[in-house]
């Protein structure tokens, strides 16, 4: 990251190049990422933290969406690096980044999901490094021989 590049929220002017992004690595069909980002943009931060790193090059962006279902637990979805910067540092940046905001807002959680196939190896390997552990594993969830895998880890000491 010695690009002089720096880490913000994301912003309106951000979309269409976050859009190019998220086309470039197929993550899920980047003309949902407008409505994805709506409520953020309106300035409703429940929907999450939405980061993106700024320099020359293409952009990098990170996503925290709650988990509506439990209290201050979330999962990054995405974080995505454009593959000419893939190995650089700014995944691990942006992480640490939604980890702080989140840590200091009180969160206790963060999980990640997603699939089992050999594309995501290097995401998984990405989370193992990072102080993720596999939580949980799906048979068969997205379809028949591809499982989904529940990374979790741990942003406050446990209670327990």
């Amino acid at each position: 990251m010695s690009e002089g590049g720096s880490v913000r929220a994301v912003a309106a002017a951000d979309v269409t190049a976050l859009k190019g992004l998220i086309a470039e690595l197929g993550l899920f069909p980047s003309e949902m990422l407008e409505g994805m980002l709506a409520a953020y943009l309106a300035r409703d931060f429940s929907g999450g933290v939405w980061l993106s790193y700024h320099a020359r090059g293409p952009p990098a962006s990170a996503h925290r969406g709650p988990d509506r279902e439990a209290l201050g637990t979330g999962d990054p979805h995405p974080i995505a690096v454009h593959p000419d910067r893939q190995g650089s540092g700014l995944g691990t940046a942006l992480l640490n980044e939604v980890e702080q905001a989140l840590h200091a807002r009180g969160e206790r959680l963060l999980l990640v999901e997603m699939s089992a196939v050999p594309e995501f190896d290097a995401a998984r390997a990405f989370c193992l490094k990072r102080g993720f552990a596999e939580e949980a594993r799906i048979r068969d969830f997205y379809q028949d021989g591809e499982d989904k895998v529940v990374f979790r880890k741990a942003l406050a000491p446990s209670r327990r």
